[in-house]
């Protein structure tokens, strides 16, 4: 919600910069007469709503200012996603990448299995893992993809201790094998 917020305020802001930096650059090059310009600030000190305008504004680009510099010295909490476990001896972060490279080696190990990608939604009851494979075509699809499934389901469950709930396998295409005949003439 702080981030919804903060990009809210910056959109804001950047308006708000935007608008003064083209007031600026018209005064700068000589887009407003003087006549006009002295009228503009004689109004901003003859009319009260334009003075409590123009310091309401100042006051809240200051704060904006400083909510960015703040936010800009911070700590990025931005690490990688990871799965949290507690434990009795204290808490345990395992990475996603750490998940999805348990499943790759899991499902390479798979005779006929050429090449593999897998992606890794943690939820709250497990991992629903999905795995894109290049298979050989020598080896029945159905049979390959339970085999591929049942061992990353309890490979990942083995080694990580973390419960996966689905498993699905996607085969993006068969690669031919390079048994070509030679013709001699």
């Amino acid at each position: 919600m702080v981030k919804v917020a903060d990009k809210l305020l910056l959109f804001l802001y950047s308006i708000i910069i935007g608008c003064l930096s083209v007031f600026l650059l018209i005064v700068g090059f000589g887009g407003i007469s003087i006549g006009l310009m002295n009228d503009l600030i004689g109004d901003l000190y003859r009319l009260d709503s334009l003075q409590i305008t123009t310091a309401v504004l100042g006051f809240v680009l200051f704060v904006l200012s400083l909510r960015f510099f703040i936010v800009s010295l911070q700590r990025g909490s931005a690490s990688a996603p990871s799965i949290d476990q507690r434990t009795d001896f204290g808490d345990i972060r395992i990475s996603l990448e750490t998940i999805e490279n348990l499943a790759l080696k899991a499902a390479s190990r798979q005779r006929g299995v050429k090449d593999l990608r897998a992606r890794i939604r943690a939820t709250d009851a497990g991992l629903d893992i999905v795995i894109r494979a290049v298979v050989d075509g020598e080896s029945s699809i159905p049979v390959l993809t339970e085999e591929i499934q049942k061992a990353v389901k309890e490979h990942i469950e083995d080694i990580a201790g973390i419960p996966v709930t689905h498993v699905s396998v996607y085969v993006a295409n068969i690669i031919q094998t390079g048994t070509f005949k030679s013709r001699v003439e």
